[in-house]
């Protein structure tokens, strides 16, 4: 696992965004042991407290449930996870309309634009 750090957001949502592309691209899949706290600070490099903060909240959210005496395993809930991709590609439209709003394109430009580009083989 490589991540590369933002310095100006908490290194545990990073993590739990890393985690959560891993469970919706398929590279873990429903069901998957994920690696313990330990495993994770020693090749992260971090904090192992960091990582219990990320794996609580991942729990916390659903994503993932622990399995007392065998670790953490993503979860079997497919609905989980098809919420999960929608919240995450809501926040990259949210993002990419306001920078196009910012540089002064109107609603009709911007689905142009998409519409466009969704057609480029």
């Amino acid at each position: 696992m490589s991540i590369d750090f933002d310095n100006n957001l908490p290194i545990y949502l990073q993590i739990m965004t890393y985690v959560k592309k891993e469970i919706i691209i398929g590279n873990l899949q429903p069901g998957d042991k994920i690696p313990s706290v330990r495993e994770l600070a020693g090749e992260l490099q971090i904090n192992p407290n960091t990582v219990q903060r990320t794996f609580q909240e991942l729990e916390r959210e659903g994503i993932v449930e622990t399995r007392r005496g065998l670790g953490r395993y993503v979860t079997n809930e497919e609905s989980k996870i098809m919420t999960i991709k929608k919240e995450m590609a809501g926040e990259l439209l949210e993002r990419f309309i306001r920078g196009m709003q910012e540089l002064g394109f109107q609603e009709q430009d911007i689905v142009s634009i998409v519409e466009d580009a969704v057609k480029q083989p």
